[in-house]
């Protein structure tokens, strides 16, 4: 999971970026980059980190410019190197830097065409570059000195009738302007806002999530359409077009579970009133199937589930309480490499309350169970602080299978739902008692009487994968190269191997 950002102004955006991707920051902690553009010359400025840390007051005044994009990153395809973090650049045609926010679900075929066919080179193991080197490839076959909004388009369409998986790009083409563009089921999220200057000139801004534009003063227009393109030329004109005959909205329910920031609205449906409906849905599971409960208190997961934990316990008439304190300069462990440092970052992470839990019978309430190791770590915490029982409450259903669009979740063997019951994974995290969320009521609380979406993403749950090119061979790959052990290898080549980015001047 990634986020991205793209703005076209009249004054410089070096600031505004970085305080975009600030805001965007829980999508990905791996790295970070901004480019901008002056005067014809791309200025950029990238590294592993998190913002505050890739960006210093020297690397901020050569970022000069009146566009430019950003990005932040965890790894989901690919390393964790620097040579890895984005926007990426090639120089021809025109020149172009272009940073994702998905998976490329036939990343390694477009990647042996590319060499093939296209006679381009990728540098990296990330299916972002080999995205951006079809987008430049479909460009460079137009033949146009000067390209138009139509011949933009065209390469966008293009994209993707090769592309296959979920793709949220956002790209600079040095001198024509500013593009971004959404795969043909909208898995990932995009947004485009506009915002009037002191001169009477609209500015515009393309981001992963609506939070964005609210923190920097610009208006949601709409989410960018499944399969549609925005361009902004040079001249600072918006257009917008449908690049894509059998597009068909299908966003991933996990943004709304865990990923997105509650008060961001994607597709149209606020998250945060998502969540608040994930609460009831699951109290009303508790009251149909539990009706003679024992709960004496409900408490949260810091932080994402704390949303629904609230509504839930307003509907039980439970007393909603604070157990947990949270350390918040540790990352999300959901994004952290490795079984064992995930294990090590929850007790560094959070810290019990002990009157909250002495003697009592407590329900925790989490966002989602993936691996099981945050969950079974946290009971634990919540037995050493006295509580006479424990209870867990997931606000989604069982994450069973792999995801292929964005998310790192791992191989299915390391999912604690694979192939158990429930209670199997009862007994594994150590819980007294584990309700999950049924899917059909999660789809019933994401969905919104004003939005336009009536299908989403489910694969994590149902195993079912809406771009329908994944089978076991797919599957069985991706499992050999997300476990633990391989990603393992890759950080410790990574740390062994010296990298220079010739393009990383800034």
């Amino acid at each position: 999971m990634c986020g991205i950002v793209g703005i076209s102004g009249d004054t410089p955006v070096n600031q505004q970026l970085y305080d975009a991707l600030t805001v965007l920051q829980h999508r990905g902690q791996d790295a970070a980059g901004i480019v901008t553009e002056d005067e014809g010359r791309f200025l950029l400025r990238k590294s592993n980190g998190l913002v505050r840390d890739v960006f210093r007051t020297s690397h901020m005044q050569r970022l000069t410019g009146t566009v430019g994009i950003g990005h932040v990153r965890y790894p989901t395809a690919g390393s964790s190197s620097m040579a890895e973090s984005q926007p990426f650049y090639v120089n021809s045609p025109y020149g172009i830097v272009l940073a994702h926010n998905g998976n490329l679900t036939n990343s390694a075929e477009l990647n042996s065409a590319l060499y093939r066919s296209d006679l381009r080179h990728v540098n990296t193991t990330s299916d972002s570059e080999v995205l951006l080197n079809v987008f430049a490839h479909e460009l460079q076959l137009l033949g146009k000195l000067k390209p138009e909004a139509d011949d933009i388009f065209a390469a966008v369409a293009a994209v993707h009738r090769r592309c296959r998986g979920a793709y949220a790009a956002v790209a600079l083409i040095s001198g024509y302007g500013l593009v971004a563009f959404r795969d043909p089921h909208g898995i990932r999220p995009l947004v485009v806002g506009e915002r009037p200057n002191e001169s009477g000139k609209t500015e515009y801004m393309v981001a992963s999530e609506s939070v964005a534009l609210d923190v920097l003063g610009f208006t949601l227009i709409r989410d960018v359409a499944p399969g549609e393109a925005v361009y902004v030329d040079a001249e600072g004109e918006l257009h917008m077009r449908q690049c894509f005959d059998k597009a068909r909205l299908v966003p991933c329910m996990f943004e709304f579970v865990y990923f997105a920031r509650p008060d961001s609205i994607i597709d149209g449906i606020s998250v945060y009133k998502a969540r608040l409906r994930m609460g009831d849905a699951l109290a009303d599971k508790i009251m149909r199937e539990w009706p003679d409960h024992d709960i004496d208190v409900v408490i949260p997961i810091p932080d994402t589930s704390r949303t629904s934990a609230l509504q839930l316990a307003n509907r039980l008439g439970v007393n909603f309480r604070e157990g947990f304190m949270k350390n918040r300069y540790i990352g999300r462990t959901f994004i952290m490499p490795g079984q064992k440092q995930r294990r090590k970052s929850v007790r560094q992470k959070l810290n019990a309350i002990g009157l909250e839990f002495q003697g009592k019978n407590v329900l925790l309430v989490d966002d989602s169970i993936v691996r099981g190791t945050t969950c079974n770590e946290i009971i634990e915490m919540a037995r050493d602080a006295g509580a006479a029982k424990v209870y867990f409450a997931s606000a989604a259903p069982e994450v069973r299978y792999p995801n292929v669009y964005g998310i790192d979740m791992p191989a299915a063997k390391e999912l604690i739902a694979h192939g158990r019951t429930n209670e199997e994974i009862e007994e594994l995290i150590g819980a007294d008692k584990l309700i999950y969320q049924d899917l059909a009521d999660l789809k019933k609380a994401v969905q919104s009487h004003k939005a336009q979406v009536t299908e989403f993403d489910c694969s994590v749950f149902d195993g079912q994968y809406v771009t329908g090119d994944i089978n076991d061979a797919y599957l069985a790959a991706l499992e050999a190269e997300r476990n633990d052990d391989s990603q393992r290898q890759r950080r410790e080549k990574d740390d062994e191997t010296p990298l220079v980015d010739l393009h990383n001047d800034a």
